[in-house]
């Protein structure tokens, strides 16, 4: 055989005779006499493929928890990555419980599972308390059951039916409370089985934080009378949130995946990947991603809502949906859609009482949505037809964002109501079609463009993105002058740019999350949306 070191001395000598013949101005011509052939040597052969990933086996049996009735020994499930002991959850969580990471566990959500019994529109009143290990929820309760939820770093959960939901009632408390080595992940029974593309949806229903706070659009009481409580979309059995009490406490959501979410409870009704109903100031939410859900990628009716680092990949219908009189802050939003799916970016109340106090009112500052160079003019489920709609008793206020969706409209507001939707730009650039803006009932389009104010506080509607590595900040984005956020809500936090990730740096969004066609969020401890994570 050719020894290859050999090969190589040749062809560097080769190469050395050739560049002695040629002056500075001479061209080695081919075709004339003295020819010297070089045979290339074949393509290294290809890498070989990665390891499989890590097998898990079964635990023996699942672990005990506080909770009198335990977790359920279900058998086993198998799938590209192991099998699993499957203990499902009780279907009322009757005392506060921890959920361990242990090695081939993942627990089953069958159906509605409650944490803790609803204590209505305030709390009881009475300092009896309750026997919790007796209780149930049809019971009157004297007092809150005050059962919390815990969730272990690492831990996976998953919806065993199409109707499985998790419901954490009021007076009782979610802590799933990952970290970014250890995400927690809600998911499906198919994506555990290895079913699941990049294109699934809707295979479960997903999580529901239910609390006191204010909200409008009342299925009992009324505004009037300060006693509004609403029902939870589609819910068979009573999910009811609503009070009067704007720093309620659901507990704790962080470093959380909630992947294949917004199954239809009844026609037209699907839950989110996140739903609250009526949770305060009080509640904990950042690092969440939402994939693929099938419905919104979260929405929020009434309470008081404050989040950070929000990722929503492949949302069938709206990556944000804020409604029924909720006051909103979020910061650091990453929203991209799926190829020719979803619907707009933001909706910004959707409820159908346009004289209902309170207004909502949304702040959200340092985001991206990005709608695909190829995707068409979307239309999701609520018929936004342009990547951001505002509607209703709605006041909004965009701070240092970028929108672009190259082939869809990028604003529409419909006046409507009473006092018609307000939206306030700052630092806010657009990459849309020649249209741009569409109006409706009360509203021109030419209304909308003046509304928003190309030219004005930094905002442009003629934009052109430069983000590497599909968001992160380039040379245009980094040129915009950024506004301050802190002016418009203490919950932010100062920043000098627009978007949501300033440079390469700037990773907040990376490890915790999945990845997907629709986003590669950079190296993920969990991997692929579609397979679940060994560690």
């Amino acid at each position: 055989m050719f020894d290859p070191k050999l090969r190589g001395i040749v062809y560097a000598t080769a190469a050395a005779v050739l560049v002695t013949g040629c002056g500075a101005d001479d061209i080695a011509s081919p075709g004339t006499g003295g020819n010297i052939t070089i045979n290339n040597p074949a393509a290294p052969p290809p890498p070989p493929p990665p390891p499989p990933p890590a097998t898990v086996t079964a635990a023996g049996a699942c672990p005990s928890i506080a909770d009198p009735q335990g977790l359920t020994n279900a058998g086993t499930i198998s799938g590209p990555t192991g099998s699993y002991r499957i203990c499902q959850l009780p279907n009322l969580i009757k005392v506060s419980s921890t959920l361990p990471k242990l090695p081939g566990v993942l627990y089953s959500i069958n159906g509605r599972v409650n944490v803790g019994c609803d204590g209505g529109f305030t709390a009881p009143t009475s300092t009896a308390p309750v026997n919790s290990t007796t209780v149930g929820c049809s019971t009157p309760l004297t007092a809150d059951t005050n059962v919390t939820l815990t969730i272990d770093p690492g831990v996976i959960l998953y919806g065993a039916t199409g109707q499985s939901w998790l419901a954490v009632n009021r007076g009782n408390k979610i802590s799933a409370v990952g970290t970014a080595a250890l995400p927690i992940i809600f998911t499906s029974q198919d994506n555990v089985a290895g079913f699941n593309s990049d294109s699934s949806q809707g295979q479960w229903g997903g999580v529901v934080l239910l609390g006191r706070g204010i909200t409008t659009d009342c299925t009992v009481g009324s505004v009037a009378a300060n006693t509004c409580e609403r029902d939870t979309e589609g819910a068979a059995d009573l999910a009811r949130y609503g009070g009067r009490d704007n720093t309620y406490n659901a507990g704790r959501m962080s470093f959380v995946q909630i992947r294949y979410s917004g199954f239809a409870l009844a026609t037209d009704k699907e839950l989110q990947a996140l739903t609250t109903g009526g949770t305060g100031s009080g509640t904990i939410l950042n690092n969440i991603q939402s994939h693929n859900s099938s419905d919104d990628g979260a929405e929020f009716f009434g309470g008081a809502i404050n989040m950070k680092y929000y990722v929503a990949t492949g949302a069938d219908d709206d990556s944000i949906d804020i409604d029924t009189g909720a006051q909103a802050n979020i910061q650091y939003a990453l929203l991209i859609q799926r190829a020719g799916r979803g619907d707009a970016f933001m909706e910004m109340d959707s409820n159908s009482n346009g004289s209902d106090t309170p207004r909502t009112v949304i702040n959200i500052a340092n985001f991206v949505g990005l709608q695909s160079q190829s995707s068409p003019d979307n239309e999701g489920s609520s018929g936004a037809n342009a990547s951001t709609f505002f509607r209703g008793n709605s006041d909004t206020t965009l701070i240092n964002g970028v929108i672009s969706s190259p082939n869809n409209e990028c604003i529409r507001m419909d006046g409507r109501a009473a006092t018609p939707a307000t939206l306030t730009a700052r630092s806010v650039v657009l990459n849309c079609n020649a249209t741009k803006f569409l109006g409706g009932t009360g509203f021109t389009a030419a209304q909308v463009a003046t509304i928003f104010g190309t030219g004005a506080n930094n905002n442009s509607d003629a934009f052109t993105t430069s983000f590497s590595s599909l968001f992160i900040n380039g040379a245009n984005e980094t040129g915009v002058r950024a506004t301050d956020p802190t002016t418009f809500s203490s919950f932010f936090t100062l920043t000098t740019h627009i978007g949501a990730v300033k440079d390469v740096n700037d990773a907040w969004y990376a490890g915790w999350t999945c990845n997907s066609s629709t986003a590669t969020l950079g190296t993920s401890v969990t991997g692929l949306c579609t397979s679940l994570p060994t560690y």
